[in-house]
């Protein structure tokens, strides 16, 4: 464990938000096992943040308390029945263990390859895309309770998962430190290819019947034709999640924009993509000051570069006021803003 003491703002965050916002905070952490966690987290006062890499953070000043950050490494698989349960330390890039994943023959999580993070991470926010969610997968949750370093699994059903949320980012916040998360996955590979823009990708390159290796890698060579690269420009990825509303506001709008694109989660409700909606009042590719909305994938704002976090909160809220102006609709930020 390494520790900053001081009564000063002494340690960066530069590296630890993928934004690249150049803040600091009090005291750091660095917590390499769940025992260590065990001693570490109770002794631990004042404000805290537990944090990945930093992926959905968005840091609008120095941070006065306590950060901590999970090294613990590992992954470990075991047979039980018809699946594979994968465990992998909450340290873990992500990435990274998707690839090992597919590499093994441990097989479900492949459309969730190059989203940008840690194994921690991945069980707090729910992270998703292209018609898979971490929920989907997830089997249980090793944890230490800060409080009193008191060790705990928790299943997924007592998380609440929904789309983009977890108890960790409500009610949770701060209470726990994930150690490990173990997946339930399948030693026979069934590719999901119900986003329409997988398709249309394996298509063009004559691929019908796509291997686990070939769907991974058609996930990342979408994902960055649309994306920007963190390490490139500084970015959280989506910035706002895609709002969902009840059908007859949807039929009101489909009558003003009738190539307005949806999809339908049931009956009474519909989503609407954020980035159709931010397109539409005009912010695509626009910027204020060094903050920008990048210019293929509106629903991303980027550090054009020296940009201040207010700065991006600025033009969050810009976006959000134009969106509801002429739609209607409230943006809700995904990313977590301190």
């Amino acid at each position: 464990m390494e520790t900053d003491a001081t009564h000063a703002m002494t340690h960066s965050l530069l590296g630890h938000n993928t934004f690249g916002i150049d803040v600091a905070c009090r005291n750091f952490v660095e917590i390499d096992s769940a025992e260590q966690a065990q001693d570490a987290c109770p002794a631990i006062t004042g404000p805290c943040l537990i944090v990945g890499k930093g992926a959905n953070l968005l840091f609008t000043k120095d941070y006065d308390g306590t950060v901590v950050h999970s090294r613990i490494l590992g992954i470990e698989a075991e047979r039980q029945g018809d699946h594979i349960i994968v465990s992998a330390g909450s340290g873990e890039d992500w990435d990274g263990f998707v690839e090992r994943c597919v590499d093994e023959g441990w097989y479900g999580l492949e459309n969730l390859s190059l989203i940008p993070g840690e194994v921690g991470a991945s069980a707090v926010q729910n992270i998703g895309a292209y018609g898979a969610e971490a929920k989907d997968y997830i089997h249980a949750i090793e944890a230490v309770r800060m409080s009193d370093g008191q060790p705990v699994v928790i299943s997924p059903a007592d998380c609440h998962y929904a789309y983009r949320y977890s108890r960790f980012k409500d009610e949770w916040r701060g209470q726990y430190f994930i150690t490990r998360v173990s997946f339930r996955l399948q030693p026979t590979f069934t590719p999901r290819l119900e986003y329409a823009g997988i398709r249309r990708h394996l298509d063009a390159q004559g691929i019908g019947n796509p291997t686990a290796r070939q769907l991974r890698q058609a996930i990342i060579d979408i994902r960055r034709a649309k994306l920007p690269d963190p390490d490139e420009l500084g970015n959280a990825g989506s910035f706002f999640t895609n709002p969902v509303v009840g059908r007859d506001i949807y039929r009101q709008l489909l009558e003003q924009y009738p190539d307005m694109p949806h999809y339908d989660i049931d009956e009474d409700r519909v989503k609407i993509p954020a980035a159709w909606l931010i397109e539409q009042c005009g912010w695509k590719g626009q910027r204020l000051g060094q903050a920008g909305v990048h210019h293929r994938q509106p629903l991303v704002l980027v550090n054009l570069g020296g940009a201040k976090g207010s700065e991006i909160l600025a033009l969050s809220q810009a976006i959000q006021k134009d969106v509801s102006c002429k739609f209607g609709i409230h943006l809700t930020p995904e990313v977590n803003i301190l």
